[in-house]
């Protein structure tokens, strides 16, 4: 292979991972979405008390937000995966929402208190998240 093919595929492979590297605000509003449907439809919870979760009422969220936790994978046994969340994030999120999470994520990395019930760990996590900065809160 001559070097002039080398220097293209490499340059072709960065842009190409750049590119790629996280998803569109668009990509991640439909994501959020589908996530919420499904977890509400999962964990039975009306809709009104999703929408509380918004203004800082976690109260009746606990279920809904374990659903939300465990299907972004960092919920691991009864423990909170906030590396894990830091590199999904990282890893998927549109770079105008990524500092804010990231910083919310590793203020809340101890705020699982709960362990024997997931639901209100999964509650403490999100209410974390909410209290570090309700005007970014994040989750779906």
């Amino acid at each position: 292979m001559t070097m002039k093919r080398l220097i293209v595929l490499l340059c072709l492979f960065c842009v190409t991972h750049l590119v790629n590297a996280a998803i569109s605000e668009k990509q991640m509003k439909a994501t959020k979405k589908l996530v919420r449907n499904t977890c509400i439809n999962k964990s039975k919870i009306p809709i009104e008390d999703v929408d509380a979760m918004q203004q800082g009422d976690f109260s009746k969220g606990g279920c809904y937000l374990l659903c939300i936790l465990e299907t972004y994978k960092v919920i691991k046994g009864n423990d909170y995966d906030w590396e894990g969340a830091v590199a999904a994030i990282k890893a998927n999120a549109p770079t105008n929402i990524a500092e804010d999470a990231i910083k919310a994520v590793v203020a809340c990395k101890d705020s699982m208190k709960t362990k024997s019930d997931k639901c209100i760990g999964a509650a403490e996590i999100g209410k974390c998240v909410y209290d570090f900065a309700p005007e970014k809160y994040f989750l779906p």
